[in-house]
């Protein structure tokens, strides 16, 4: 098994891993939009989604998967009106893997996020 930690300060904070990896399988943490080069939160729930799905494509690439490789996907949105503003990006992020997938609208542990996504990826 191999655990993957980013500089998230959550994850020192709540004591997890961003990714773990056990055999040709990787499991990504929920992860918010947050900018780590700018150190900010971005207002758009667009923003949000692009921002947390390059976190973890860089993951999985650490990890030794592709994109293509998730098998599932779960997205945590605080507000149904945020849908329309990210269909784009999860359907442009998304379109090589077509991954089994769940949405769902739930509070998130900060009021300026808008956005999780967890991923788990499969490579044969």
């Amino acid at each position: 098994m191999h655990r993957i930690a980013t500089d998230s300060p959550f994850e020192a904070a709540l004591g997890y891993s961003r990714a773990v990896v056990k055999g040709p399988w990787c499991f990504v943490s929920g992860t918010t939009g947050y900018d780590y080069a700018a150190m900010a939160m971005p207002d758009s729930a667009a923003d949000q989604a692009q921002n947390a799905f390059a976190t973890i494509f860089a993951t999985l690439a650490q990890a030794g998967f592709a994109a293509a490789d998730i098998v599932r996907v779960q997205y945590t949105i605080t507000d149904p009106a945020f849908l329309d503003q990210i269909a784009p990006v999860l359907r442009d992020a998304m379109k090589d893997a077509l991954p089994a997938a769940t949405m769902v609208v739930a509070g998130l542990i900060r009021p300026e996020m808008k956005v999780e996504i967890e991923v788990t990826a499969f490579r044969e």
